[in-house]
């Protein structure tokens, strides 16, 4: 199933850049390793902003609830991150039930 997951990351009063930095670079590792094994079918960084956009396909709700939660960076500062989760049907489903729909 291919979800949509749009993340807002923000961080605290007293972390510093650098420190933001280390935590999100491991978080790209993990990303771009569930890249290749295919979990994320692609994603992209926001440019101006701590937002990143990812496509993942994963076979239920569940199983995507314990990868977010084995984030590095929601491990690390989760309480600062929003993650907006929308399912999404591929297309071509759609427009058959649509086509086996009309009379």
């Amino acid at each position: 199933m291919l979800y949509y997951l749009d993340f807002q990351v923000e961080y605290p009063a007293g972390m510093s850049q650098p420190e933001l930095f280390k935590i999100w670079a491991e978080e790209a590792d993990a990303a771009l390793d569930a890249k290749k094994q295919g979990i994320v079918v692609n994603l992209w960084k926001c440019v101006g902003t701590r937002r990143v956009i990812a496509i993942v396909d994963v076979p239920d709700p569940d199983t995507l609830d314990r990868i977010l939660f084995d984030l590095p960076i929601m491990q690390k500062q989760g309480q600062h991150v929003r993650v907006a989760v929308t399912p999404l049907r591929r297309y071509e489903d759609f427009a058959t039930d649509v086509k086996s729909r009309i009379a």
